[in-house]
């Protein structure tokens, strides 16, 4: 299994950086492929001007493409997810989530800001036709508390449960959903096989 795990943040040290390093881990350890972008490594310039030939952007979009499920993870800001974020998903094909699972994740400086993933950013994967998105994860920045030097960061108990506990569910709707089939063997099989009438 493949996952791209996006992180929709500007800055290098943030939260909802934090979780999606560690969903990142803990799907690695149950042997799935993980392969991590953030909004900040693509150049400006390409995101702004929807450049959709940069080498940055058709690299995202093959392993989009290849992939069984997607993490997006976010910051909310005035009730929405960041920006980049936005400009990035807007260079993504109409159909580029069909056929995966996909999980958001989210933080905030309050709970107040917990329905910004189910008005703001959810309603954007759906455009993209992610025809199975689970309910997510939104943590308040409390719930996350950074590491001193090299130290890990630390999450609250019940956090880090719920996070494990969609992360398991992620990965098993990923197991079984069916592949879809390449449009060639289609067609061949069909070519081939014995019809009656």
């Amino acid at each position: 299994m493949l996952v791209v795990s996006l992180g929709g943040s500007p800055s290098l040290r943030s939260r909802s950086g934090v979780l999606l390093e560690r969903a990142g881990q803990w799907l690695q350890r149950q042997g799935v492929e993980v392969v991590t972008f953030q909004v900040r490594d693509f150049p400006a310039e390409d995101l702004l001007h929807a450049r959709f030939d940069s080498p940055q952007v058709l690299h995202f979009l093959e392993l989009v493409e290849k992939a069984d499920g997607l993490l997006v993870a976010t910051p909310i800001y005035k009730a929405s997810f960041s920006g980049a974020l936005k400009t990035l998903l807007d260079l993504l094909p109409e159909r580029a989530l069909s056929h995966k699972v996909v999980l958001p994740i989210a933080t905030g400086g309050s709970i107040a800001h917990m329905l910004a993933v189910d008005y703001a950013l959810k309603p954007v994967l759906a455009a993209l036709k992610a025809q199975e998105m689970l309910q997510g994860i939104f943590a308040d920045d409390s719930q996350i508390a950074y590491g001193e030097g090299s130290a890990a960061a630390q999450l609250a108990p019940a956090l880090e449960q719920r996070l494990y506990g969609a992360l398991e569910e992620f990965r098993n709707d990923m197991a079984r959903r069916p592949k879809p089939l390449d449009p060639g063997i289609l067609n061949e099989r069909l070519l081939s096989a014995r019809w009656s009438i």
